[in-house]
């Protein structure tokens, strides 16, 4: 019984938005110094105690370059703007974490993390303007994007060559020029990211519709952070947010900022959707009541739902990840709604949005067959298409949202499985191949975030009427087994990388629970 207590422990815990801490986060909380000096000291410390051994800032367990770049770039400013003597040692050391990680952009699976090419811009330009780092020839910084992309030693897929800083700030001035009505505001994506804008861009900002009810610029310490520095400088309701996301956060005892807080309705929308995966839920379904009942009481008909309670913006992949999740407990919701993200070629997950979410699609699949959709559907062709479009080698998939293949290529199958067999074979394949020895599975290093997400498809795969060697199924449940327990890799895409500790739990419980009734 110990897994079933496991469950019910989580379910009791879920909704209290745990993330990992993020030194791009906690670097911009460290900058109010000015206006809540324990709150700043607090953000300087954790960002000298946290500096990895190369120079850099960012996840140490997982190397991803956008990442370090986003993060470090960050941390050296906060240092050289409050920092004392031995903090400009921690930024010379940065200098040279940050040239390898700028040279190596090229190598990350999935992309820019969220806002990169709109983000550094600033920042590049601050540490500039500080002596944080030197200009290098006449079109400054150039950030690698080599024309091979690497996916191990057989797998590739094209990449934009180099690009200059001079090119980020002419697009990132094309960007903005986009914005519906020109402005920002919390009904937009970017809003997210607002911070962007720098000092010379406040016009920019609607400020009178800029806060969120909790005082947050769109759920982002960071952007908030921003918000009261420049924005309204000491804006109370701004500052009440950022002090209660760093006590929540154990920040005046050790612990760093994440990049978001909250988000309760992600966590218990994609917690109870691992969690949906098993067939008998008879152990812990009444425990999941109250959190079913919060999210059909949270979704807004004709709009779906958002990551957190009240916060403004919605969004496809909450929407339809939520979806499927209410149904699958007997507790449906409109399919208009998630048909209103329906576009030309795909399902968005936000309106407008640079570059489509394959991620998204693959949830959008996986609600539109728990909603009884047949595989003719046009909708149904229309996402499968879409997804068959973004197949590497015609193998597996990558997406934004995460930094490893097997994420999007596990979701995948779960979608497909009994439904679109052919969209998957090749997948299911890649996944068997690509085992460890020891039975885990990880593209950096062995994960039970990955392990359980190849499991979890491998067994749907299975019980769809699929052939999994049975070894391949044992010794990757014996490996999870063992090694369950959190703490996780940050490996989820933001502007940097976090880890939502309690849905890759559920993730990782799931697994265990299917490999029981198999």
């Amino acid at each position: 019984m110990q897994i079933e207590n496991e469950v019910k422990k989580l379910i009791g815990d879920i909704g209290a938005s745990k993330m990992s801490p993020a030194a791009y986060d906690t670097a911009w909380v460290a900058q109010t110094m000015e206006l809540d000096k324990e709150m700043g000291e607090h953000a300087l410390e954790w960002l000298r105690a946290n500096q990895l051994p190369a120079g850099c800032w960012g996840t140490e367990a997982i190397h991803y370059n956008h990442d370090r770049v986003i993060c470090t770039l960050s941390a050296m400013i906060a240092l050289k703007k409050w920092g004392n003597e031995k903090d400009q040692q921690r930024v010379n050391l940065a200098k040279i974490g940050l040239d390898s990680a700028i040279g190596s952009l090229s190598s990350d699976v999935a992309g820019a993390t969220v806002g990169f090419e709109m983000l550094i811009p600033l920042l590049v330009e601050t540490a500039y303007e500080l002596g944080a780092i030197q200009r290098k020839g006449d079109q400054g910084l150039i950030l690698s994007r080599s024309a091979e992309q690497s996916f191990g030693e057989r797998d590739t897929r094209q990449r934009r060559g180099d690009i200059t800083f001079d090119q980020l700030k002419q697009g990132k001035k094309q960007k903005l020029a986009s914005l519906p009505d020109g402005m920002i505001n919390r009904y937009v994506t970017i809003a997210f990211s607002s911070e962007m804008v720098g000092a010379d861009g406040i016009n920019l900002l609607d400020v009178d519709n800029l806060l969120e009810l909790d005082g947050s610029v769109g759920g982002s310490p960071s952007a908030t952070a921003f918000y009261a520095l420049n924005v309204k400088p000491g804006d109370p309701k701004a500052l009440a947010y950022l002090r209660k996301v760093a006590e929540k956060n154990d920040l005046f005892n050790g612990g760093g900022i994440p990049e978001v807080a909250p988000f309760d309705t992600y966590e218990i929308g994609w917690a109870l959707w691992n969690l949906s995966l098993i067939e008998d839920r008879s152990s812990f379904e009444d425990a999941c009541k109250p959190h079913l009942d919060f999210l059909k009481n949270d979704w807004k008909l004709g709009r779906g739902i958002s990551f957190a309670q009240d916060y403004a913006l919605v969004d496809g992949d909450n929407t339809s990840v939520i979806f499927e999740t209410l149904h699958r407990f007997g507790q449906p919701v409109d399919l208009d709604t998630l048909l209103s993200y329906e576009r030309d070629d795909h399902f968005c997950c936000y309106d407008p949005e640079s570059t489509a979410s394959l991620g998204v699609n693959v949830h959008v699949l996986s609600a539109l067959r728990e909603a009884g959709l047949e595989r003719e559907h046009p909708s149904v062709e229309k996402v499968i298409n879409f997804i068959k479009s973004k197949r590497i080698l015609n193998t597996f998939w990558a997406d934004k949202w995460h930094a490893s293949p097997y994420y999007a290529t596990a979701h995948t199958i779960i979608a497909a499985a009994g439904f679109a067999n052919d969209l998957v074979e090749n997948a299911v394949r890649w996944i068997i191949e690509t085992q460890r020895e020891n039975g885990s599975w990880g593209y950096y290093k062995e994960t039970a975030e990955e392990t359980a997400y190849c499991l979890q498809a491998l067994l749907l795969w299975k019980r769809n009427g699929g052939n999994v060697p049975k070894d391949v199924l044992q010794r990757g449940l014996a490996w999870l087994q063992e090694h369950r327990q959190p703490p996780y890799p940050p490996l989820w895409i933001c502007k940097a990388l976090y880890n939502p500790e309690l849905i890759v739990q559920s993730a990782v419980l799931s697994a265990l629970m299917l490999g029981k009734e198999m």
